[in-house]
């Protein structure tokens, strides 16, 4: 891991100590096609609070989802400085990334990325057996969290056994099993129908109740007003940042 300088030690202090748990200072990525620069995120700077329930939204093409892909450690920055949960993670190689997905991040997708074979208590365990978690805590956290989404009736259950929001409330007990910093959520709603992604916003209500801290990347204005704030990007800019609640 790269060792801080004196002025990064204090930032990384501070941002602790004020309860920041996502900090981007000047942030950009670019991609070079031929003989052009294409600048997916320019320079974007955003603070995101411990407990704070936030939607990135922008139509397709703004950055959202470049911007998205490094808030979760996807992606590295071409420059800027990028703070998570108080540590300096834009400079850091590809382990230490691994590493902070792991232990900092709680991903939902809009795919949901269940392992077909395995039983929802198994998927929910998946992040823990990378942790090295022993077996007898990993069951018990797997169920605390599948109770968390109402699914302690479903635990033995394969994916193809599940509704398609059951199947998502899953991969919801998945990102919260390590008890991240962030539950980072991409178009969770993207593949349900009306209905079942109403009930997936309102379990996300619950939890960021519960004090968790919820990023929501979307397209969808019925999705973004389920947040407190929304973070508008277009052109890999922030347009504008708005608290709507």
């Amino acid at each position: 891991m790269a060792v801080l300088t004196a002025e990064e030690k204090r930032t990384s202090q501070h941002l602790k100590e004020q309860g920041i748990v996502i900090r981007t200072q000047d942030l950009w990525k670019t991609y070079v096609m031929g003989d052009q620069e294409i600048h997916a995120v320019s320079g974007v700077d955003v603070e995101i609070n411990k407990g704070e329930y936030v939607a990135i939204m922008g139509p397709s093409g703004s950055g959202k989802s470049t911007l998205m892909n490094l808030i979760g450690c996807l992606d590295t920055p071409t420059r800027g400085e990028y703070y998570i949960a108080g540590r300096l993670v834009s400079h850091m190689n590809d382990d230490d990334l691994a590493l902070i997905r792991n232990r900092e991040i709680g991903f939902v997708f809009q795919t949901f990325n269940l392992l077909p074979r395995l039983t929802a208590l198994q998927n929910v365990e998946l992040p823990m057996i990378y942790a090295g978690m022993p077996p007898e805590q990993r069951i018990k956290a797997a169920q605390n969290a599948l109770g968390l989404v109402d699914l302690l009736d479903r635990v033995y259950h394969k994916p193809n056994e599940l509704s398609g929001g059951q199947r998502q409330r899953v991969a919801i007990a998945r990102a919260l099993v390590n008890d991240p910093s962030i539950l980072l959520a991409d178009e969770p709603t993207g593949n349900l129908d009306t209905a079942t992604g109403a009930e997936i916003m309102t379990l996300f209500e619950e939890l960021h109740k519960r004090g968790n801290t919820i990023i929501v990347v979307t397209h969808e204005l019925a999705v973004a007003t389920h947040a407190h704030r929304v973070i508008h990007i277009r052109d890999g800019k922030v347009e504008r940042d708005e608290k709507i609640k």
